[in-house]
């Protein structure tokens, strides 16, 4: 049986609503959202080399004539772009490490300092294999800031506001991609290499936001506890909560998660996350990240070259990308409302299923014998793009990131979440050589066709979806530890009732 402090801790929890969470915990929210600016330097880079493969400077100094105009080969579209997936993949499992010896603001400063080096390397970089070195390396790095964020986020906040702040993460994705897009636009028409080296040296500003917040940052208290640090832990909660905040009984809660953790032999290493216990877990997690690139999230890095080869114009491809983003973010605000009052498994498998239809309907239009002259239709897909990515802002995107955190046990958090990561980047590498391939118009030239494949494995993606993921929405760390020991299937997750022998 729980000690007082502790039911009274989950009493608190299971009581407090939105708007009390956010009165509370103010603090919390801004370190969070301090956190997740890693994100948008991780967003921001893929997409701004996605975009500069349709700006004539960087076509005419990185590329070489075809057709009477000037292109970046499909081989080093991929490579270059290969840079981002295997970094996320590489420095992803390589960051755990760090941030369980270390803390998530250490291991978070490192990040960002390395990052500011990389960034010198892309600055100056006039040739394609110097500027491959500067992504590679860069990679490497960014994809650390995709498990920092999401443990961060759902360390440092009660149940009630820990979906909206774990699913900001895909928000910051959203931001950078949108930021890249404007800054591309505004200087694809400069015709010195300025046209891109403005944009890649825009990534120092982040860091300059960056560094100067973090020696004042507060550490994750369950970071601290697991150390047992638990005197640096309380005051860590007692800088992220407000003074009406009981925060002893808050560590009481923690240190009892922990423990049951502990006599779960849930562990703490990598073969920890794939051992019976922990399996299904890990499952979801790469699951669900693993979703966002079988369901064609990968296009919008490629989205203005996409549009371009879709029929539109350079000008008004690069618009379309700007709205492409611009529909995501409001998607992903949307969701954060919903997210209150629906469950995370419903919005999830909703949204994936729009996502396929959505893209199915693209492929359809694209076999109109007369696609090649009719401009309706080439605007009706790029406008069926728009709505794509309004589903997937409100569903997988930022949903995604609250079931990792959710459904990982806390002593393998940071890497579960870089398992899941790995698998993503490896799934965004293939994608990363594919797509140059299929949308090209001197390789496969598929436009719109692409439907039919994202449709399709969006498809098979949603039947996983229905069988495997769970309601979790309103249940501590320690409940959703009970209903994984006990094996409840994902449909009775969310009405599933915990009874005091269970605790």
């Amino acid at each position: 049986m729980k000690d007082d402090n502790v039911r009274d801790a989950l009493d608190a929890e299971h009581q407090m609503g939105f708007v009390e969470a956010v009165k509370l915990y103010p603090k919390a929210i801004g370190w969070s959202v301090f956190f997740s600016l890693g994100v948008i330097m991780l967003a921001f880079d893929p997409q701004l080399l996605g975009n500069l493969y349709a700006v004539p400077a960087f076509q005419r100094d990185f590329g070489y004539e075809f057709k009477g105009e000037y292109i970046i080969s499909a081989p080093w579209q991929s490579g270059l772009s290969m840079g981002n997936p295997i970094g996320q993949c590489v420095g992803a499992l390589f960051s755990a490490y760090p941030m369980e010896w270390y803390g998530r603001r250490k291991t978070f400063a490192v990040c960002v300092m390395g990052t500011c080096g990389c960034v010198f390397i892309q600055f100056f970089a006039r040739s394609l294999p110097v500027l491959l070195v500067g992504e590679l390396l860069g990679g490497l790095i960014l994809g650390a800031y995709v498990v920092i964020a999401p443990a961060y986020a759902s360390e440092v906040c009660p149940v009630a506001i820990r979906g909206q702040l774990t699913s900001y993460i895909n928000l910051c994705f959203v931001i950078g991609q949108l930021i890249a897009n404007g800054v591309a636009a505004g200087t694809s028409k400069l015709d010195s290499h300025w046209a891109y080296s403005i944009p890649f040296a825009l990534q120092w500003v982040w860091i300059a936001i960056i560094l100067p917040g973090i020696p004042f940052a507060p550490e994750s208290p369950w970071w601290l506890a697991r150390q047992e640090r638990f005197e640096e832990a309380e005051k860590s909660l007692r800088r992220l909560a407000s003074p009406r905040v009981n925060v002893k009984n808050t560590l009481a809660m923690i240190i009892e998660t922990d423990r049951l953790e502990q006599e779960m032999e849930a562990g703490s290493t990598y073969w920890d996350c794939f051992r019976r216990i922990n399996l299904r877990r890990t499952e979801i997690s790469i699951g669900v990240y693993a979703t966002q690139v079988l369901s064609g999230i990968y296009l919008i890095n490629y989205g203005t070259y996409f549009f371009v080869q879709a029929g539109l114009s350079t000008d008004k491809a690069f618009d379309m990308s700007i709205g492409f983003l611009g529909v995501g973010f409001i998607g992903t605000l949307i969701s954060f409302a919903l997210m209150v009052r629906v469950g995370r498994r419903t919005i999830y498998n909703s949204g994936l299923a729009m996502l396929a239809i959505i893209q199915l309907i693209i492929g359809v239009l694209d076999c109109v014998p007369s696609r090649e002259t009719n401009t309706g239709i080439i605007w009706a897909q790029s406008a069926l793009m728009l709505v794509w990515n309004f589903f997937y802002g409100i569903s997988v995107g930022p949903i995604c990131f609250v079931i990792i955190c959710e459904c990982s046990a806390t002593k393998v958090r940071a890497k579960t979440i870089a398992v899941a990561t790995a698998v993503q980047a490896v799934l965004g590498i293939a994608m990363t050589v594919a797509i140059p391939f299929m949308i090209a118009p001197d390789e496969a030239n598929l436009r719109g066709k692409l439907g039919f494949f994202f449709g399709g494995l969006a498809a098979i993606c949603l039947a996983w979806a229905y069988f495997r993921i769970p309601e979790t929405r309103g249940r501590t760390f320690e409940e959703l530890d009970l209903l994984f020991e006990k094996g409840v299937s994902a449909r009775e997750f969310g009405s599933y009732v915990l009874r005091v022998e269970d605790e």
